[in-house]
C-alpha cells in the first residue's frame, strides 16, 4: 500500500467547483471555530445552512 501524501489528500478538494471549494471552507472554518472553544456541540444543522445557502 502506498502512502498518501498531502497533495494526494487535497487534490479532490482542489479539483472541485468552487462552489465545492466554498462548503468545505466554510464547514473548516466551523469546525476551528468549534475546537478553539471546545465546544463539542453538533455541526449538522450549520453544515445544513452551509450547504442550503450554496444551491440557492
Amino acid at each position: 500500500m502506498s502512502k498518501l501524501t498531502a497533495k494526494d489528500v487535497h487534490q479532490p478538494i482542489d479539483t472541485a467547483p468552487a462552489e465545492v471549494r466554498q462548503i468545505i471552507q466554510q464547514v473548516l472554518e466551523i469546525e476551528k471555530d468549534r475546537l478553539d472553544r471546545n465546544e463539542r456541540g453538533l455541526v449538522n444543522a450549520d453544515i445544513l445552512r452551509i450547504v442550503k445557502e450554496a444551491v440557492q
